[in-house]
């Protein structure tokens, strides 16, 4: 079994299976935010599994595919183009929303060898950094929002803010569901087979 988990065919043939649920757990959407952004069921764990199985540089080559698999599905289902952004403003959204934030993913097998938590805390690290990419994207994209309502209070001039609180309405949901079924997966002797080996 180790013999066939070293060939690349295996791995090509793994990283499209979980790329592909990944893909298909997207569209199971718990809700979903107007400018982009929601709560999925699970749609992250497949690849942050992939660098703990695969190693790193299979792991992130997965995730870069699916950065792009997103970014498709930004254009097509949720518009992106019709956001009246500004040619610069949509090439910095594309960048940070979407390739460099669904890429950062395939870092979570950076502590794999390290052990059980060190696993967990990469898929933590990970979903953290795609929350810092959706931030500095709002920050600096999103900040003509001057004014926004949050708990029946309107906030205005506070771009951070209201990229705290937009992106974070989904990816600490995220965060939270992801690392959950991570900490379960992780222990499930299957999976403990195929990082080990």
């Amino acid at each position: 079994m180790k013999e066939i988990q070293k060939k690349p065919v295996y791995k090509l043939t793994l990283a499209a299976i979980f790329i592909a649920l990944a893909t298909a757990l997207s569209f199971i959407k718990i809700y979903k935010l107007p400018l982009g952004g929601s709560v999925t069921l699970l749609s992250m764990l497949p690849i942050v599994l992939l660098p703990s199985i695969l190693g790193f540089k299979w792991g992130l080559g997965s995730a870069f595919i699916y950065s792009l698999i997103q970014l498709f599905f930004g254009i097509a289902f949720d518009g992106l183009f019709a956001w009246g952004l500004s040619p610069l403003a949509l090439i910095g959204t594309i960048f940070l929303d979407y390739i460099v934030a669904f890429t950062v993913l395939g870092l979570s097998g950076i502590l794999a060898k390290k052990g059980y938590w060190a696993r967990i805390s990469g898929c933590a690290l990970v979903l953290c950094m795609r929350f810092l990419c959706h931030f500095i994207s709002g920050y600096i994209i999103f900040a003509n929002f001057e004014q926004f309502e949050i708990f029946g209070k309107t906030i205005m001039n506070s771009p951070a803010l209201y990229s705290i609180c937009y992106n974070g309405t989904f990816m600490l949901p995220e965060l939270v569901l992801t690392v959950s079924a991570a900490v379960v997966l992780f222990k499930i002797p299957a999976i403990k087979k195929l990082i080990q080996s």
